[in-house]
């Protein structure tokens, strides 16, 4: 797929309104926000996906926070959450540089590109199956338009389930049994391998349910499977 593709699949993502109180809910964090960016704009819309439209490898989460990728506009971005994963995606050798703070910090992302199934950031960071119906379009969309990717990591059991779903959606069947998530399970479905990862939330992050060694090797086995060799620049 042309860049084209990206830019459309983008413009469709930041206007939807498909869902009232995810539309609702975004919109009352961003003018009511929190008082450590309080002196700062919220971007509060949907937050389109982000990376190498040549990426081998998709790492999907749930939804943007609502102070993170709701108040950036990038996904991952101005959480703890998402200084986690960053940091990892450095070291494996995916980003050319340990954080991402804004859109304009000059991060690039080689080899990877980072999704959510929910594009909204829902309350209690809880989509209804409905919310999460609605949005999965454009999880399709951008699965179509990675000609090149090989291996999806989701974050937690919701973004596994979604992968699912996504790549069904395509016209793959989902195998029998249906592959159950867990950390570091790997299954064929379709043309991909899926790769599943604890969410890098502060829940499991500061109880030590996942540590940077844990998301690392998930992130180098990604690169393994996916055949990718290299590191960012």
């Amino acid at each position: 797929m042309t860049p084209k593709a990206f830019d459309e699949i983008r413009s469709d993502i930041v206007v939807c309104r498909r869902c009232p109180r995810l539309v609702a809910w975004r919109e009352q964090v961003a003018r009511e926000k929190v008082a450590r960016f309080a002196d700062q704009p919220y971007w509060g819309r949907p937050v389109p996906g982000f990376g190498d439209p040549r990426a081998r490898v998709l790492v999907l989460g749930l939804a943007p926070a609502a102070h993170g990728g709701n108040r950036t506009g990038r996904i991952f971005t101005g959480d703890r959450s998402g200084d986690f994963l960053f940091a990892a995606l450095h070291r494996a050798g995916f980003a050319n540089r340990p954080s991402s703070t804004s859109v304009d910090d000059g991060l690039r992302l080689r080899g990877a590109y980072l999704s959510a199934v929910n594009r909204c950031a829902p309350p209690g960071n809880r989509p209804t199956p409905e919310e999460r119906d609605r949005c999965l379009p454009f999880l399709e969309r951008e699965l179509g338009a990675l000609s090149q990717l090989r291996v999806i990591v989701p974050l937690g059991s919701f973004a596994w389930d979604g992968a699912l779903r996504g790549v069904a959606a395509l016209g793959h069947p989902t195998p029998r049994p249906k592959p159950r998530f867990g950390h570091g399970v790997e299954a064929s479905v379709g043309p991909y391998r899926v790769l599943g990862c604890f969410h890098p939330s502060q829940q499991n992050t500061f109880t030590g349910k996942l540590t940077p060694a844990m998301l690392d090797d998930v992130l180098r086995r990604s690169r393994v499977l996916s055949h990718i060799g290299g590191s960012a620049g």
